[in-house]
């Protein structure tokens, strides 16, 4: 028994009861699936080999200004324009590709902020597009960050962005408890440390909301999470206080289950295997994972540039002669594939700290 067997799409992008049946799967055989964040075919292509090699189900995610990015940087974002395009580009590119790695990828959207939510509604109704021809969504499930607005706000706007996916069965992430620090231009470095540590009782009224609307839906819950890496002991995360969410809203609801909610650990990059256990244990089933591959990406890069200066220098003359020419050092598929490696090396770590490797 593996994740396959319980997908009816087993390879390319999951969508609907598939991805509901794949966080159930998770939930059930305490594993959680990394989500990568990618902002370019190179970066998503890493994350997809990393999956395949470790017979993994794989999360790609885009956000806002990763979006922008894979639109290219020369496009507008006035009125969310690069940001909308590039998701929808981004979606398009990994339903062509993902296939081609016989493993299930779910296509998901990172944090989007109430000012953001321009962006939101042109993917959505991207969604809604594509669905009308294919019968499902661009993609798999969003997430709605309206955690620094008050919680009532944030409730009722997530719900009514829920009951806009429903008909799609398209899934709905939403974050309760802020994350702290700092990514993609979101900065929560000054936020009350209290703010960073999500009560049982918000928890349930979320789900006492959303579950009314549809069962596609996970709760970013705050248990100190702060985005980046920093200096051990600087950060202090209690995921142990997951499972007291987990044992609240069971016994509000007189559930038959000991983990009714699917929990996401956001700001994962850092984190010590302990942490990850602990929560993973707790029925999370999602971690965010970002900070980590930007660098692993670049440590690729960054060796080969520093072992090869002398062949990069210029495009005729190196250590092996004046006239001996130097395109096969500098060739961008060369040394980008260099930091596709590193990356994808990175993320295999997480599959085997996520007890992700092999499931399926």
């Amino acid at each position: 028994m593996g994740v396959l067997d319980v997908l009816t799409r087993k390879k390319g992008v999951i969508v609907g009861d598939d991805v509901l049946n794949l966080f159930r799967y998770a939930r059930e055989h305490e594993f959680a699936i990394p989500a990568i964040n990618v902002t370019s075919s190179s970066t998503a292509v890493a994350a997809l080999e990393a999956a395949r090699d470790s017979k993994s189900p794989i999360i790609l995610q885009v956000s806002q200004g990763g979006a922008a990015y894979f639109a290219g940087k020369g496009v507008s974002n006035t009125d969310q324009f690069a940001s909308i395009n590039g998701a929808i580009a981004a979606a398009q590119y990994i339903r062509a590709i993902a296939p081609a790695y016989d493993i299930p990828v779910v296509l998901h959207t990172d944090h989007c902020a109430k000012k953001l939510l321009p962006w939101l509604d042109g993917m959505l109704a991207a969604d809604e597009k594509y669905f009308a021809e294919h019968g499902e969504p661009l993609f798999s499930s969003h997430m709605i960050d309206l955690s620094e607005e008050p919680k009532e706000e944030n409730i009722a706007i997530t719900k009514k962005y829920a009951q806009r996916a429903a008909p799609m069965k398209q899934w709905v992430e939403m974050e309760i408890g802020i994350t702290g620090g700092e990514e993609d231009g979101v900065d929560n470095t000054g936020v009350d440390n209290a703010a960073l540590y999500t009560q049982p009782e918000d928890i349930y009224e979320v789900y006492a909301a959303l579950s009314l609307v549809s069962p596609y839906f996970s709760i970013a819950a705050g248990f100190g999470n702060v985005h980046g890496v920093y200096k051990p002991g600087n950060v202090k995360l209690h995921p142990e206080l997951l499972a007291k969410h987990q044992a609240y809203t069971k016994d509000k609801i007189n559930s038959s289950e000991s983990k009714p909610l699917f929990l996401v650990f956001h700001g994962g990059s850092g984190s010590t295997k302990q942490e990850f256990k602990t929560a993973i244990n707790s029925g999370v089933v999602k971690v965010n994972l970002d900070t980590d591959l930007q660098y692993a990406y670049l440590c690729g890069i960054r060796d080969y540039m520093l072992k090869k200066k002398d062949y990069v220098m210029s495009q005729v003359g190196n250590p092996e002669g004046e006239d001996k020419p130097n395109k096969k050092y500098f060739d961008p598929r060369v040394w980008v594939r260099e930091g596709e490696k590193t990356m994808s090396t990175r993320v295999k770590e997480a599959l085997v700290d996520f007890n992700t490797a092999n499931q399926l």
